[in-house]
C-alpha cells in the first residue's frame, strides 16, 4: 500500500479532536504485517493522539481521534452512555423495505475474531433503514446502538440480508457480469468483484465536543463504494 497522507484523510478538526475518512485496508491499530497504521500516522500529526473507536481494517469511513487525554475521556464516556450518534452505509443482497427496523439479538465474539448471534452473548442492538432499493440489491443505513465486534454485519446477516462482499457472513460478492446483460469478460482473464471488500463505509458520525456543541462529521464515499453505487444506479 503506498504511503498514506494523513492531512488529506482529515476531515474534521479542532483543538481537541481530529475526524478522519478512514480508507479501506489500513488497521486503525497496528496491525505488524502492516507498515502504517492510523495510530502512528495520528501520532506524527499529533503526539497525544488517541483512537476513540476502531473500524474494521476493510471498513472505510469517519473515524474520531483524541488530541488529548481530557477530550478522550469526555467521547470514551459519551460512547459508553451510547450518545454517540454512528450512522454506517451498507450494500446488501436483495430487494429489502426497512423502515427503521431494529434488530436485538446478543453477540458472543470468538477468540479468532468471529461472532455470532447467541443468548448468552452480549447485548447488540442496531436500527435499519432502506435508503434505496435496485433491481437485486439494497442500499441501507445502519445505526448501531451499541458497539459489538462486526455487529452491522452480523445482524443485516440476521435479517438474510448480508452484505455485498462479506463472505464471512454470507455475503456474496457482486460482478458486474451479474448487472451488466451485455456483459463480455476478455479471454483467459477472471472477472474480479466491483468491489473487493465488505460494502461497508462508515457514513458519519456525531458526538459532543468539550465545549458543550455538537459536532456531526460525513465521510464521502471512498473510490470503490461509489463505483459499486454508479454502477448499481445504471441498473436501476
Amino acid at each position: 500500500m503506498k504511503k498514506v497522507d494523513f492531512e488529506h484523510l482529515i476531515l474534521f478538526e479542532n483543538e481537541d479532536y481530529l475526524v478522519i475518512n478512514k480508507p479501506p485496508y489500513l488497521s486503525s491499530l497496528d496491525d505488524r504485517h502492516e507498515a502504517q497504521n492510523i495510530l502512528d500516522l495520528a501520532k506524527a500529526h499529533t503526539p497525544d493522539s488517541q483512537l476513540c473507536h476502531r473500524l474494521d481494517k476493510e471498513t472505510s469511513g469517519c473515524l474520531v481521534i483524541a488530541k488529548n487525554p481530557a477530550a478522550y475521556r469526555h467521547l470514551a464516556m459519551q460512547f459508553e452512555s451510547r450518545k454517540v450518534n454512528k450512522v454506517y452505509h451498507a450494500v446488501v443482497d436483495g430487494i429489502r423495505e426497512y423502515d427503521q427496523q431494529l434488530v436485538d439479538r446478543n453477540l458472543i465474539a470468538s477468540a479468532k475474531g468471529v461472532a455470532k448471534v447467541g443468548k448468552e452473548g452480549k447485548p447488540a442492538q442496531t436500527v435499519f433503514h432502506t435508503i434505496k432499493t435496485y433491481r437485486a440489491h439494497s442500499l441501507i443505513e445502519c445505526r448501531p446502538i451499541t458497539g459489538r465486534l462486526h455487529q452491522i454485519r452480523i445482524h443485516l446477516a440476521y435479517l438474510q440480508s448480508p452484505i455485498c462482499g462479506d463472505e464471512l457472513y454470507g455475503g456474496k460478492p457482486l460482478y458486474l457480469s451479474s448487472l451488466k446483460r451485455r456483459f463480455n469478460l476478455k479471454k483467459e482473464t477472471e472477472e474480479l468483484p466491483i468491489m473487493q471488500r465488505v460494502s461497508l463505509h462508515a457514513f458519519s458520525i456525531g458526538f459532543e465536543g468539550l465545549d458543550g456543541k455538537e459536532i456531526t462529521v460525513q465521510a464521502p464515499y471512498p473510490k470503490d463504494f461509489q463505483v459499486l453505487i454508479q454502477q448499481l444506479e445504471k441498473t436501476a
